[in-house]
């Protein structure tokens, strides 16, 4: 029954270590998008004999902000620009700010964000499910993950986020952000 068992033992680790070896070979170091061919739920992986450098670096050089209205400017670097992102489920934007500038609120549905300041300070938080404001001065070399606005909830954040922030990014006047916010009661 010993003897049994054991071989039982040893032949299931021999096999088990077959797939781990033949899985091995199946694995691919990156999957480079093929941008001229079709895509379906994603990019298909280029031939890796036709990758190159340039598929795994874009330079984003800081963007004009003079006629943005929110003086703010987005450069999204994603599959499109840089192909070697394929399937790693990663993009990155560069914005750039003008003094007073402002990035609307937002959300990322299937993604988080990460903040990386390379010069001033920044005003940055997001709010919990809960409508609590977490938020923070981000200053140059610091990051903060993660900034999620949650549509009407920003109009009884606790504590509230300034009048005059909300007044720009929804191209509102004050006193209608006092209106809009006399709606909403402010969460605890």
């Amino acid at each position: 029954m010993a003897t049994s068992m054991i071989y039982l033992i040893v032949t299931i680790l021999l096999v088990a270590a077959d797939t781990a070896f033949a899985e091995s070979n199946m694995l691919q170091d990156f999957c480079v998008a093929d941008l001229k061919g079709e895509k379906v739920n994603g990019y298909r992986c280029k031939d890796p004999a036709q990758v190159t450098p340039e598929d795994f670096y874009c330079l984003a050089n800081a963007a004009s902000t003079t006629n943005t209205t929110l003086g703010s400017a987005v450069t999204s670097a994603n599959v499109e620009k840089i192909p070697g992102l394929n399937t790693l489920g990663v993009s990155m934007s560069r914005v750039d700010y003008a003094p007073g500038g402002l990035n609307p609120p937002h959300l990322h549905p299937r993604a988080s964000e990460a903040i990386f300041v390379l010069e001033g300070r920044l005003f940055v938080g997001f709010l919990t499910t809960t409508g609590k404001l977490i938020y923070k001065h981000v200053n140059k070399g610091s990051q903060n993950p993660g900034a999620q606005g949650v549509g009407l909830s920003l109009f009884g954040a606790n504590p509230p986020i300034p009048d005059d922030l909300l007044a720009k990014a929804f191209y509102l006047e004050p006193q209608e952000i006092q209106k809009v916010k006399g709606k909403f009661p402010i969460k605890k």
